[in-house]
């Protein structure tokens, strides 16, 4: 049973757990190409989800060592390239290709998210655990109204989740130890390394993150310690 009382910050996973990544891109990629001289049609979505999907492999290649570290941005211009060229969408000019790259700083949250942060914030310390360089989490959080008390995750741990030094530098950065910190995720996989380092446990779910229901991740795993509908309803479990 978790005690709130023993919990002094919540990490949490950013894109899909308190942003809609895909609706987002999507929303904004279909309005900005819509405007453009010539316009350029393509399934904004299709595209979003195609992205998305290079987003593993090329950290993998990071947390492999086969790489040094970069910051997530750079990751997504490589793979962004890349999705250009297999959508088959060409004469875009640096800017505007920087434009579209930094789509992902640009995301918004899902409808509970702030409301519930700002409740939860009240208690906790609330600091972002993400895969995603600290400017875009601070470029992000200004547009989106997203109550952090910290940027923590991959740039200041130079360490890509699941590695456990992205956990255990974060709680090190809050001067606490990860049995104090409550890491809040979508995904059942971040939660288990987060546990495997000592953090206690927090799910929400977000079925429609990739549109259509997934197929995965619909519920918290069994040794997850708060399966929640949504940030309010964490908030109501930690009695915030």
């Amino acid at each position: 049973m978790l005690d709130p009382a023993s919990i002094k910050a919540l990490t949490f996973d950013v894109f899909g757990t308190v942003v809609d990544w895909r609706g987002s891109i999507a929303r904004d990629l279909g309005d900005y190409f819509a405007q453009r001289k010539p316009p350029i049609e393509a399934d904004w979505a299709k595209f979003a989800d195609r992205w998305r999907k290079k987003y593993q492999p090329a950290m993998e290649r990071v947390r492999s060592g086969n790489r040094g570290f970069v910051k997530l941005d750079v990751l997504h211009l490589e793979n962004l390239r890349e999705n250009l060229a297999e959508f088959s969408i060409a004469g875009l000019s640096e800017a505007e290709i920087d434009h579209v790259n930094r789509v992902w700083h640009r995301l918004d949250p899902w409808p509970d998210s702030v409301p519930g942060m700002t409740r939860l914030r009240k208690r906790f310390v609330l600091a972002s655990l993400s895969n995603g360089n600290v400017s875009l989490m601070v470029d992000m959080a200004k547009r989106a109204g997203l109550p952090w008390d910290a940027i923590l995750g991959s740039e200041t741990a130079r360490a890509f989740k699941p590695q456990p030094e992205a956990y255990l530098r974060a709680a090190e950065m809050l001067s606490l130890a990860p049995a104090e910190c409550l890491m809040v995720a979508a995904h059942n996989s971040d939660l288990h390394a987060a546990a495997k380092c000592g953090f206690r446990t927090a799910f929400i779910r977000r079925p429609y993150e990739y549109g259509a229901i997934k197929k995965y991740d619909l519920v918290a795993d069994t040794g997850i310690d708060l399966d929640c509908a949504d940030m309010n309803d964490l908030a109501d479990k930690l009695g915030c």
